[in-house]
């Protein structure tokens, strides 16, 4: 059954322009609509997370999402939004990255049932690698103008007297490369749609132009708003970088946290945005919300739905469990249950310092820990104490003057956990 998926996108705040025409081209059957990515990296990042949305809600809609991997406009540089040109890749790195993307697309995108409709992959090296220069003039280059190119926002941008860059030919002719992806997947998969991010929309209509005037057919363009964040930063981006939805690059406690630290204002609009709650759900929860915004109510089911679609339902309780170590009464097998990666990310900032195995096979005193040999404290004296004031624990236990640190006490074989107080932490990390 087709449900209406502008209707759909539109209230949850995910349309900024529609071809006319387009709504009523998807209400009349099943159609093939197709998103471009970048594979300049093996893993997407947050930024990815709207057009892959779309493409997941269209699926839902019991339409046929067609992903295509840019390997060869990925070999050339998207001059919208960009100021410079990026690196190319080789094939091989292409090949690693692309199936790196597919299965986190995966968790978004059925491509494995036999149901019409399922999700298929594209890269569009593959039909480009052996399209001469000649050829790609002669065939696609001639039907469009170069009034027509210079006339999109992404090329006069990049020309204008204020850009000290300039743009190279390579760049130039993206969109002509892009455009053409448009027509290949018109005629081979019966693609009759591209979406992307607002800035897209020359690319886009690039696309739709070269259907009209090669094959006489009607392509159609449905752009998305670009996402941005209340107080003016840039979405997607943490101190550290990218936020990305590979495990390995941003652990699943830090994604998470990137969700949780939402504002007021950029929650009620991301649950709408990056979850698949009905509008009743959203509607039911933004009401909690306002009553009650200290809870952050919205900010946790956000932050849970998310990590638990990247990632898994078991990422999402650990990373919960982890985001209530510094906070919450957890005890020293809730540290122990942290891998390295999380415990390092939650400690991150912590002052640290390096204490040698010997010291603490032999049982390391609490008072040396302290103070001498790692310096948390200013002196022994003060270390007694900070004890004396019961107001130190070892891995979130509070121990007398009497405690030795041992192999026992170690997390992930490496570190302890010296605290004082309630907000006061150290970290020994056993060498």
């Amino acid at each position: 059954m087709i449900k209406n998926f502008v209707e759909e996108l539109t209230w949850r705040g995910m349309i900024h322009t529609v071809m006319p025409g387009a709504e009523e081209h998807l209400m009349e059957g099943m159609r093939s609509a197709y998103v471009g990515f970048d594979p300049t990296a093996d893993s997407l990042h947050i930024g990815n997370l709207v057009p892959i949305m779309l493409l997941a809600h269209y699926q839902r809609c019991g339409h046929k999402p067609v992903a295509l991997v840019g390997g060869a406009t990925g070999m050339i540089g998207d001059p919208s939004g960009k100021s410079s040109e990026r690196n190319l890749l080789d094939e091989n790195t292409l090949r690693h990255n692309q199936e790196a993307i597919k299965k986190q697309l995966a968790h978004f995108l059925d491509f494995e049932s036999h149901a019409e409709n399922a999700a298929i992959l594209v890269n569009n090296y593959d039909w480009m690698k052996s399209f001469s220069f000649l050829e790609f003039i002669r065939d696609v280059g001639k039907h469009i103008t170069v009034n027509y190119m210079m006339a999109k926002d992404s090329v006069k941008n990049r020309i204008s007297s204020d850009s000290s860059e300039g743009m190279s030919f390579t760049e130039f002719t993206y969109q002509l490369v892009q455009g053409y992806d448009f027509l290949h997947l018109y005629k081979e998969k019966d693609c009759t749609i591209q979406m992307g991010g607002s800035d897209q929309w020359g690319n886009i209509t690039t696309g739709t132009e070269l259907i009209r005037r090669i094959e006489s057919g009607k392509g159609y363009a449905i752009t998305c708003p670009l996402i941005t964040k209340s107080d003016g930063s840039k979405f997607g981006k943490s101190e550290g970088g990218n936020v990305w939805l590979d495990a390995n690059r941003t652990s699943p406690y830090k994604f998470y946290q990137y969700w949780l630290n939402s504002s007021d204002e950029d929650a009620e609009k991301y649950i709408k945005i990056f979850t698949f709650l009905n509008q009743d759900d959203i509607f039911a929860l933004v009401n909690e919300h306002h009553e009650a915004p200290h809870l952050r109510v919205l900010q946790k089911r956000l932050a849970e739905e998310i990590t638990m679609m990247v990632h898994s339902k078991e990422d999402l309780d650990n990373a919960i469990k982890a985001s209530t170590i510094l906070f919450g009464n957890s005890t020293s097998e809730d540290l122990k249950q942290l891998n390295e990666q999380t415990f390092l990310d939650v400690f991150d900032g912590v002052p640290q310092t390096q204490i040698h195995k010997s010291d603490i096979d032999n049982g390391l005193d609490i008072i040396a820990a302290l103070a001498e040999k790692g310096g948390f404290l200013k002196s022994n004296g003060e270390a007694r104490r900070a004890l004396k004031e019961n107001s130190i624990s070892v891995n979130k236990e509070k121990v007398n003057e009497d405690y030795k640190i041992e192999s026992k006490d170690l997390i992930n074989n490496k570190f302890v956990l010296l605290q004082r107080g309630k907000k006061n932490y150290f970290v020994l990390q056993i060498i």
